[in-house]
């Protein structure tokens, strides 16, 4: 089987659709099968190299010219590489595969990454359209997509080809008790929240420190909203690290209070890193943390319920060691390679 996947970019910048994307590229090599990666660049190419992956370049940012070049560039890949698969993880990535199959017989797969997006309709045109938690299934029924045309492939990160043997990370040094995050420094990732929680919370513990790992499009209004707290000596923002897991293992409490989130990825290397966590129940979320065994969830858009969950956490000893046990259960599931067992089954399945 020849396997072509098709994204917008392979950037190392923490974007959880290309760390998917190439995990699934680089494992599927590693099985036997031809892959390659359709892309306009970026740091994991090197990586893709190393599995066998070959690497097209193709740029499509959505300007009129751009996309005609684009369009014209892709058929010139197919004719050469002669998939079996397209599978495609982003909105012009899925145009592209289904409006130009014509002649070619390859089957078109897509990930729905973002269900979130309005545009994310769009990946209801590939044959099969797998979605990242149950949740995203739901909502992408909810939106017109055929219930038939649907898949689960629930998001799991452990063992990547990207990262090393968490055992070969050593812990951060932080200030304790320490809060961390890692997420883009976006509106939806409740950042706002977490750092007004950490605020009301702040005087009673006061050596606590809250670290943002992450960067994104509205860091300087965190920042500014950090500053104008009466505890911004105690918040820091890290800014993005590739290796964020020494950030998870030197942490007590990991945080992730997005507004949406289809399935994060960060979830799986928080619990591998034994952080306590508290994590907000929407979308994929209840679901990564086995519906609240493996993590304490709370409303999204609540500073005080996320406040008090932390002060629960931070007040008693046995209770922030029983979470960070739970948290550490079941991780088999969250193992990339079950992810990959998974997906070529659903492309051997188009073929029976």
């Amino acid at each position: 089987m020849r396997i072509i996947h098709i994204l917008n970019h392979i950037q190392e910048i923490g974007n959880g659709i290309v760390n998917v994307s190439v995990d699934l590229a680089c494992l599927q090599s590693k099985s036997g099968y031809d892959v390659a990666v359709i892309s306009s660049g970026g740091e994991y190419e090197q990586l893709l190299s190393k599995f066998g992956v070959k690497h097209y370049r193709l740029n499509q940012e959505r300007q009129f010219i751009n996309i005609i070049k684009a369009a014209i560039n892709y058929r010139k890949i197919i004719q050469e590489f002669q998939p079996d698969i397209v599978h495609a993880h982003m909105m012009t990535g899925i145009v592209l595969a289904r409006t130009l199959k014509i002649k070619n017989k390859y089957k078109v797969i897509s990930t729905v990454h973002n269900e979130f997006q309005r545009a994310s309709v769009l990946m209801g045109l590939a044959d099969r359209v797998i979605a990242v938690s149950e949740a995203v299934k739901n909502s992408m029924i909810e939106r017109g997509i055929p219930e038939n045309k649907l898949c689960v492939v629930r998001n799991g990160t452990l063992g990547s080809p990207r990262t090393r043997n968490i055992t070969d990370y050593q812990p951060l040094k932080l200030e304790h008790p320490a809060i961390a995050t890692v997420a883009g420094m976006y509106k939806r990732k409740g950042v706002t929240e977490l750092i007004t929680a950490f605020e009301k919370i702040a005087g009673e513990f006061p050596t606590a420190h809250l670290y943002l790992v992450g960067n994104g499009p509205d860091k300087e209004l965190f920042i500014e909203q950090a500053k104008s707290t009466s505890v911004a000596d105690r918040i820091h923002f890290e800014g993005f690290q590739p290796e964020p897991q020494q950030y998870l293992l030197g942490c007590d409490i990991f945080v992730l209070a997005s507004h949406r989130d289809p399935c994060p990825l960060v979830i799986s290397e928080a619990r591998e890193a034994g952080a306590a966590i508290v994590a907000t129940q929407v979308d994929g979320i209840p679901e990564a943390l086995d519906y609240g065994k493996a993590g304490v969830l709370v409303p999204s858009h609540n500073s005080q319920a996320l406040a008090e969950a932390l002060k629960d956490l931070l007040s008693n000893s046995d209770i922030l060691q029983k979470w960070k046990y739970n948290a550490q259960e079941n991780l088999a599931e969250l193992n990339v390679a079950r992810v990959n067992r998974e997906v070529l089954s659903i492309y051997h399945d188009l073929f029976n």
